[in-house]
């Protein structure tokens, strides 16, 4: 059996795991955040003082704790923390109104909540719509009636006796909620370990990470990419540089200063890298792997970070319901002119893959279908809602509401979310063909299609677009420019222009919120 080189086939849990490093490597560096750095030893010990302060607030296993803070070294210690306990963490997407956060902390029953000072506003707020809230605790200096961490933590740095299964819950990490009200995702131990444990694979080398990388952890820890590339560094026990949030400046600064091996970026992300002109000249050369993933990355963008960073790229597929990523386009195929570089790439070798009708049949290879996905990956549940995972969790396969469609070498290739699948005069289209066919204009910097009511054909496509500075391009350049590419009756027949395209935490396009000033008035809402 292979993993990413931990030769940790054994371990299973968050608690299994720094045990494994604090008793192997006790001295060697586990985080670097704004210069200080935190030993694996002083890791396990930090969070031992921690959890056994969970204990004594009568923080029980399964009881969920809230995480409203930036990333930093104390909120991985405080996850730790949780885990030792058997406590739940719920990692809070500070980018929300308090309104929402607010439906997140009463939905969760979180009974502790962690809260940064930048945030102590919004805490306020979220508490009082927070029935089983009974403690909170300041991650900075105390407020009011909340103690700062460093008074509230124990002194007592031995290991909590609370037995923890593989099969328990660790995260709790609450979907983007692009379509409604956010569900909550419970992950387990055994779903960040299991999925990496496989038989030596050539295409799987870009995964074969050593003691001696540094990872740069720059994407939010409430969502589950950016947690993601924090278990593989911590697997593999290497060196981790945390930011609290992603700057491309500091990106620039932070790779070459602690000779970043490798990270993980949105396309969003990687794009405000690229359009910085320090990026033609920064140092990249230690470098090795960028992994992307979390929204479509347009084939221009992709071409052009090769060109400017000069190392390996790797696509992964998936979604918080897996753990985020259980299908990857390896670097071998990034290669400019591939029909490749579209595809989503394959299954990881844990994953398997069906396609389905909306009859529930399979489909036949190269026809579009919704994406099932079978993998050690998949969530326990949705919190307390069982009829929701019912419907995605079904025979061991998740249902992931995308459409797709696997080749004869079993590369799978997204379309699009099945919803967001426009049908314009009984003819299916999806946004991404159209959004990849705009995307390759010199004048558009970013792009998303949608379908808008149309009394004749039912649906129109359109594409709301945001140019690049100085650029003034018309509607009917665009749309023939388009035309060039694919199929006339896919092409946008209306180009709106707009100055930013609204995104979610996670970088993707909200494109419910782009439809709705077209379709909030009729009956039939896409």
């Amino acid at each position: 059996m292979s993993t990413d080189m931990t030769n940790a086939s054994a371990v299973r849990s968050f608690n299994e795991l720094i045990a494994k490093h604090a008793g192997a490597q006790p001295d060697s560096n586990a985080t670097i955040f704004n210069g200080r750095k935190t030993s694996y030893g002083e890791l396990d010990k930090i969070s031992n003082r921690f959890a056994n302060a969970l204990r004594d607030a009568n923080i029980r296993k399964g009881t969920r704790v809230g995480i409203l803070a930036k990333n930093s070294d104390t909120y991985l210690q405080l996850l730790f923390a949780c885990a030792k306990v058997g406590a739940v963490t719920v990692g809070l997407n500070w980018r929300l109104a308090p309104a929402e956060l607010s439906y997140i902390a009463k939905d969760s029953d979180m009974e502790l909540l962690f809260v940064g000072a930048e945030f102590f506003d919004t805490a306020e707020i979220v508490s009082a719509a927070a029935p089983k809230l009974k403690h909170i605790v300041s991650l900075n200096n105390a407020y009011q009636q909340w103690p700062a961490i460093a008074d509230w933590t124990s002194d007592d740095d031995k290991l909590p006796s609370i037995a923890v299964s593989p099969d328990d819950a660790a995260l709790q990490l609450y979907t983007s909620g692009t379509t409604g009200h956010p569900k909550g995702v419970v992950l387990a131990h055994k779903t960040f370990f299991d999925p990496w444990i496989y038989d030596a694979d050539p295409l799987m080398a870009w995964n074969d990470i050593n003691q001696d990388e540094v990872c740069l952890l720059a994407m939010p820890f409430f969502h589950v990419g950016g947690i993601g590339l924090c278990f593989m560094s911590l697997r593999a026990g290497c060196s981790a540089v945390i930011v609290p949030e992603f700057s491309p400046m500091e990106f620039l600064r932070l790779v070459p200063e602690y000779k970043v091996t490798r990270t993980f970026l949105v396309p969003a992300a990687i794009r405000t890298v690229l359009l910085l002109p320090a990026a033609a000249t920064t140092d990249w050369s230690s470098l090795k792997l960028v992994i992307y993933g979390a929204a479509p990355m347009p084939e221009a963008l992709l071409l052009e970070a090769l060109k400017i960073l000069k190392c390996d790229f790797t696509q992964l597929y998936g979604m918080t319901e897996v753990c985020g990523a259980v299908v990857h386009l390896p670097p071998q195929d990034h290669i400019e002119g591939s029909p490749r570089l579209r595809a989503a790439g394959i299954p990881i070798p844990s994953t398997r893959i069906k396609i389905i009708d909306g009859a529930g049949q399979l489909v036949k290879q190269g026809e579009v279908g919704e994406i099932l996905l079978s993998s050690p990956a998949a969530m326990h549940s949705y919190w307390k809602n069982a009829d929701a995972t019912a419907k995605t969790l079904v025979d061991g396969y998740i249902h992931t509401g995308d459409a797709g469609y696997q080749d004869e070498d079993g590369y799978l290739y997204i379309f699009d979310r099945v919803k967001d699948m426009i049908i314009s005069g009984g003819e299916n289209i999806y946004p991404i063909e159209v959004e990849n066919a705009l995307y390759h204009h010199a004048d558009i910097s970013d792009v998303a299609v949608i379908g808008i009511p149309d009394e004749k054909w039912g649906e129109l496509v359109a594409a709301v677009v945001v140019v690049n500075a100085g650029c003034t391009p018309t509607e009917s350049e665009l749309i023939d420019y388009a035309k060039a590419q694919i199929a006339s009756y896919k092409c946008p027949k209306k180009i709106i222009f707009t100055e930013e395209l609204p995104r979610n935490a996670s970088g993707k396009i909200l494109k419910r919120e782009l439809r709705k000033p077209f379709w909030e008035s009729l009956e039939r809402k896409i």
